[in-house]
């Protein structure tokens, strides 16, 4: 299985994912700041996967911390959390990562200074095997709407690489590989920094999927043709009235999707729905820097001096989404509020294929 990330030696260890699939190489952090840089220049990334990068830079600071008492440790963790939070903003993981250390060391707060330092790593490390036991989940549910011999299309990456292991959006038609069913991946490019061309590609080939690599905006004379039978994609954010925040580009593959009669899956980890927002117009869209756009590789692909506007996510609203695949089933858009709010049994709401 591929390691996006790991607590080894003392050290977080993250796979440099900005120098795929060229090379592969990773990145030995010593310092909470290598990792918030590691996380805010993309050299891990995928909401799942920052959240735990996010964890286990605040474990990592916390070793070295002297503090008389529990005010004075949470005073030295609180600029270092922040940092965390600053990073990606769109991403509702690393909020919710830093909201459970919070209350796992206030919950503890009698402990001594040394017990709660193993205890920040003892939860990052839950954190990221609890991951990879929800994307196996995710993609038990998932698989049941892939038929034998389908077509999925995917956009951005949302495998192994952007979460603590088997990937979200992907972690479907993993499984129903391993149930014997033949099936083949198209993979959106995703401009402007091509996760889908140089990560989507590159993890698929890894596990032996079949995947062709096609233009962003191909999507849609592909599907015309009917030779898309699904799309699956993760998320960064879900809210409350099931509207989706995910890589660029998303929104124009639902709509396309919705035109074509294709069914239009999100891959979302409980830990991704934000319960707190009541739609998608209320989430923050990071914008990054022109150069991701005017720039290839480091090449120059445009003028000097063009305007650029770089969004680095947009919102699909819940009404071109067929179901949301989660740990716990799929569902219907508009059931997460009624799984959140009343209570209700998830068997109650849960889709069948």
């Amino acid at each position: 299985m591929i390691k996006s990330i790991e607590w080894a030696d003392d050290r977080v260890r993250i796979l440099d994912q900005s120098r795929l699939p060229h090379e592969v190489s990773y990145i030995e952090c010593t310092d909470y700041r290598m990792v918030a840089d590691a996380i805010k220049t993309l050299k891990i990334r995928g909401a799942p996967a920052i959240g735990i990068a996010a964890a286990m830079g605040v474990a990592l600071h916390a070793q070295g911390l002297k503090a008389a008492d529990y005010e004075e440790f949470m005073a030295s963790l609180g600029p270092v959390i922040d940092t965390m939070l600053s990073t990606r903003p769109t991403a509702v993981n690393i909020r919710w990562a830093m909201e459970r250390l919070k209350t796992l060391l206030d919950e503890n707060r009698h402990e001594g200074i040394e017990a709660l330092k193993r205890l920040l790593v003892d939860e990052a490390e839950a954190i990221l095997a609890e991951d990879i036991a929800v994307n196996r989940a995710i993609g038990t549910w998932g698989a049941e709407f892939i038929r034998d011999g389908a077509t999925v299309l995917t956009h951005c990456n949302a495998g192994a690489l952007a979460t603590g292991g088997y990937g979200t959006a992907t972690a479907p038609i993993l499984v129903a590989m391993e149930q014997g069913k033949e099936v083949r991946v198209i993979a959106d490019e995703t401009r402007p920094v091509l996760q889908g061309a140089r990560l989507t590609t590159w993890e698929l080939m890894q596990s032996g999927v079949p995947v062709t690599l096609i233009t962003d905006n191909s999507a849609g004379a592909l599907m015309r043709k009917g030779a898309i039978d699904l799309c699956i994609v993760g998320t960064d954010r879900t809210v409350r009235n099931g509207d989706v925040a995910n890589k660029i580009g998303t929104y124009s593959v639902a709509v396309l999707a919705r035109e074509n009669g294709v069914p239009f899956y999100v891959a979302a980890p409980f830990s991704s729905i934000d319960f707190t927002l009541s739609s998608g117009e209320e989430i923050p869209i990071e914008e990054r820097p022109a150069e991701e756009v005017t720039h290839v590789c480091g090449c120059r692909i445009a003028p000097e001096g063009v305007g650029v506007v770089n969004m680095a996510f947009d919102v699909t609203p819940a009404r071109y989404i067929t179901a949301i695949i989660t740990e716990k089933g799929a569902f219907r858009p508009e059931d997460l509020k009624k799984l959140a709010e009343t209570g209700t049994d998830p068997s109650e709401l849960r889709l069948k294929s």
